[in-house]
Parts: structure tokens; C-alpha cells; sequence
């Protein structure tokens, strides 16, 4: 007699908050594409494209971006200490990347990247990240308040892990938003509160519309803890300007919420008459006293011209914050031990690079500059293509790695759609890849405005691809729309 036995997992039985999880950037789009890449694989010629392009997620060195080379050097020595010792290294590494190891590993338990390290991490690092953040602020940062992570992901869910305590309490969100919050969210069992950046205009954070949606959720029983703002913007490429800063941060003040600041693309913007300007800076030189404003800022080695996705370092600055709540997070940041130590020594680089007059400085510059100034031109080419084809509205790119397009589908698309019980611009993202292999995410994976359509798109291919995808792009959107046009 045979029997059938259950499953040991049945899904039934798992956390329903993990099951309510969703992280469209390596959805159902993602998933596709990697079935397909195994098929050019096994098959070269199955498709009609002889590559994947992965325009999903701003992973820049998956698409050959090329490291910093000082970044690397000083990794590398603090990896393999013994090259600090060799008559040939003189030869290979710059001297300051030389004398920056020695004093990074000087930091280092046991002098080693092997050993753990204090569970906010490395002290000393901390301290370079301080110097940094002071020297770009010009107000002064405090090692003590700054806890490096294993990337921002690990410190946004520290973050919800200390706030949120039910499913009462709320967290404003941005719609379009980066789906690590919600998805963090969800994990945590708070509730998402969204609030609509206003695609009219640039993509803009209206402060009447935050207010509107904290009173509506307080009016729903919930307890709004905590604002999200990224800026640059994630999907959306806004870089917010100042005046609309200073109301941000008046709004958290008057309604004692905890700013949650996501500047992970601070380096990455693209026009003149905009520039980065941190959270903290604008909160200090309001002349609040420090606990008037909780203010919690994210950087990552992920991003910028730097581009150390596989690294997983970061860090969180808290501002306004008691230090019994910092002793909670530090219990909290304790259960893992601590971050990796490459992570950690990469982030404190990026906050202190090669200064004026070291070996260093001038190469340095000129791989950022030659970073910066091509992810522009791509971010531009693809903007205007994207503008070009009908029935799409692309708003300008000011920062960040991403387009996030409107695509006015026809009625007969969103109907084909329907019917195979698929959201529209998924509908549309699956053919895309079909046909051209490029792989774009869903805007409703981010949220969108109802009965609007869009796609997001990084800038990271390599530049001289960037016209063979613009092709490709076109000649699929003219077929698309003919195909479906009413």
C-alpha cells in the first residue's frame, strides 16, 4: 500500500507575513528572464536576441562597470596582509592605498578582516565615516550614531524591527516606491501608508499630500511612526530641492514622526541646477535642537559611481535619537554580531576617497568623473528615446539610475491582459523580454497611480550598447502598439 504524505512545510502552515512579502525587482519578470538565459545557453539561437540584459536592478559592476581602483587596492591589502610586507607591492599599489590599509587593519580586531567586529562595527571606521559625513555636511557627526550594516536593506529592517509593533502602526511610503519598504513592512506587520509623488510634476513630494494621508490613517486607527523619503529618487530620478526639504522636515517635527531618509544615490545626480543636499544638513541648520527631529540617514557602497553591490556594506546615521532607544538597536544589531568587514572598510572609503595632493587623487577623479558624466549621457539617451515613442511620457532624469516611464497601453492590451490574468505593464514587460531580451521591471511593482502604466528601467548598460537597446526598444513598442492599437 502506498500512501501520499503531506508536505512536511505545507504553505498553509508558513507566516502569513512572509507569504504577504512581495519584491517585484526579482518577480515574476526576473524569474523569466533567468529560464531564458539558461535556454541561450543550452540552445544559442533559440531567441531572437543572443543576450539578456538585465536593466532590473541597479547592479552597475553586473553590467562591467569597472571598480575604483583605490577601493580595490586598500580591499585587497587589508584582505591579504602579507602583500603588505612584499618588495613588489611598492610596485603595484599606490602609496597612499598602501598607508590606508596599514591604518585600516590597525583598526581591526586581531588586524584581520576574518575576525568579528563590534556589532555597530569598526570604531575607527566609524569615526572616517563621521569625519566624512561632517566634512559634507559642515556640521559635526558622532561615531557613536552611526551603525555600519550589511547594505541599506539590513538597516531598513532594523529600523521597522524598532518601530513597528503592530499592524497599527503606519509607515509613509512614496508611491512609486523602492519594494524593499514595503516588503519590510510587510515582514514587520506594520501597515503601509502610501503617499502619490505627483508625476505632473517632475515627480514631486507635496507636503499637503503627506498630511492628508497621515490624518487619513490616524482617522483609520492607525499610528503613523515614521516618513520614507528617497533622494535622489527610487524609481522615480527626482532630487528634491531645498525649500521642499525644510517643509519635509518641519512636517516630521510638528507631527513627531521619525525621518527615514534614504540617500543611497547622493552622488548620482545629473544636472546643473540641482544638487544633493542631506537630510541632516537641512535639519541642523533649521535650528532645531537635536531631539526635536528623529532623523535616521542611509548610505550604501551599492550605488553612486562605486557600484559595490556584491560588498553588502552600508551604514545608518541616527540623529535625535535617546540613547536607551540607540542601546535597543544596538541589542538589536547584536544578535547578528556585526556586518562584514570588507562591507564596512568600503563604506568608510567612500565617505574618505583619495584627498588633493595623495597618489591617488587624480586617477581617482578621473574613473568618478568618467562614471558620473557617461551615466548622464545614458540616463539622457534613454530619456529622449523613451519620449520619442508614442504614447510614452518619460519625466527628466536628475539622479539616481533609473527611468520610470508612463506607457498609455491600448484598451485591446489591457484587455489581452486580463485575460490571461496579468497586471498590463507586466503584460507589457513579459513581450518586451520576449522579444528583445531586456529585462524591465513592472511599475506596479512599485505602485503607480490607478489606471496608469509604466516600466522601470536602469541606466546601467554599458554606454556603447545604448543605442542597440534604444533600437530594440523602439522597434518593439512601434510593433506592441500596432498590434493592440484600437
Amino acid at each position: 500500500m502506498s500512501f501520499i504524505r503531506s508536505p512536511a512545510v505545507p504553505i498553509e502552515s508558513i507566516n502569513p507575513k512572509v507569504k504577504n512579502c512581495e519584491y517585484a525587482i526579482r518577480g515574476e519578470v526576473f524569474n523569466y528572464a533567468l529560464r531564458l538565459q539558461e535556454e541561450l545557453e543550452k540552445n544559442p539561437g533559440s531567441h531572437p536576441f543572443d543576450e539578456i540584459i538585465y536593466c532590473n536592478l541597479g547592479n552597475p559592476q553586473a553590467l562591467n562597470q569597472q571598480p575604483i581602483t583605490f577601493f580595490r587596492q586598500v580591499l585587497a591589502l587589508c584582505e591579504y596582509p602579507a602583500l603588505l610586507d612584499s618588495e613588489e607591492t611598492p610596485k603595484l599599489f599606490s602609496s597612499d592605498a598602501i598607508s590606508r590599509a596599514r591604518q585600516i587593519r590597525a583598526m581591526l580586531s586581531g588586524k584581520s578582516t576574518g575576525a568579528y567586529s563590534h556589532s555597530k562595527g569598526t570604531k575607527g571606521l566609524r569615526e572616517m565615516i563621521a569625519a566624512g559625513i561632517a566634512l559634507r555636511d559642515g556640521y559635526p557627526a558622532n561615531a557613536e550614531d552611526i551603525f555600519l550594516t550589511d547594505g541599506v536593506s539590513s538597516a531598513v529592517h532594523m529600523i521597522m524591527q524598532l518601530l513597528i509593533r503592530s499592524e497599527r502602526d503606519g509607515i509613509l511610503c512614496p508611491i512609486p516606491q523602492y519594494p524593499l519598504y514595503s516588503a519590510s513592512i510587510a515582514l514587520h506587520g506594520g501597515k503601509l501608508v502610501p503617499y502619490e509623488l505627483n508625476e505632473a510634476s517632475g515627480w514631486g513630494l507635496e507636503v499637503f499630500e503627506l498630511k492628508k494621508r497621515i490624518d487619513m490613517a490616524r482617522e483609520d486607527g492607525k499610528c503613523v511612526r515614521a516618513l520614507v523619503v528617497i533622494n535622489p529618487g527610487n524609481p522615480t530620478g527626482q532630487v528634491l530641492s531645498e525649500s521642499n526639504q525644510q517643509e519635509i522636515v518641519e512636517l516630521c517635527r510638528k507631527e513627531g514622526l521619525v525621518l527615514l531618509a534614504d540617500e543611497v544615490y547622493q552622488e548620482n545626480v545629473y544636472v546643473k541646477n540641482k544638487k544633493f543636499i542631506s537630510f541632516k544638513r537641512i535639519a541642523r541648520s533649521l535650528d532645531y535642537k537635536e531631539d526635536e527631529v528623529a532623523l535616521v540617514s542611509f548610505q550604501s557602497i551599492s550605488k553612486g559611481y562605486y557600484g559595490e553591490c556584491g560588498k553588502r556594506g552600508g551604514y545608518m546615521e541616527l540623529c535625535g535619537f535617546s540613547e536607551d532607544v540607540k542601546d535597543q538597536l544596538y541589542k538589536v544589531a547584536s544578535v547578528d554580531l556585526c556586518s562584514n568587514t570588507s562591507g564596512q572598510i568600503l563604506a568608510s572609503l567612500i565617505m574618505n576617497p583619495p584627498q588633493p595632493g595623495e597618489e591617488s587623487h587624480e586617477l581617482f577623479l578621473a574613473e568618478k568623473e568618467a562614471i558620473l558624466s557617461s551615466l548622464a549621457r545614458r540616463a539622457k539617451a534613454l530619456e529622449d528615446a523613451f519620449n520619442s515613442m508614442e504614447g510614452v511620457l518619460c519625466q527628466k532624469v536628475e539622479g539616481a539610475m533609473y527611468l520610470f516611464p508612463r506607457i498609455k497601453l491600448p484598451e485591446k492590451a489591457i484587455e489581452a491582459a486580463k485575460k490571461v490574468n496579468m497586471a498590463p505593464d507586466t503584460f507589457y514587460a513579459l513581450k518586451l523580454l520576449d522579444d528583445t531580451g531586456l529585462v524591465l521591471v513592472p511599475g506596479s511593482g512599485f505602485g503607480q497611480a490607478p489606471n496608469t502604466w509604466h516600466v522601470r528601467t536602469t541606466i546601467l548598460p554599458e554606454e556603447h550598447k545604448i543605442p542597440a537597446i534604444v533600437s530594440r526598444l523602439k522597434a518593439f513598442h512601434e510593433s506592441f502598439m500596432r498590434e493592440f492599437r484600437d
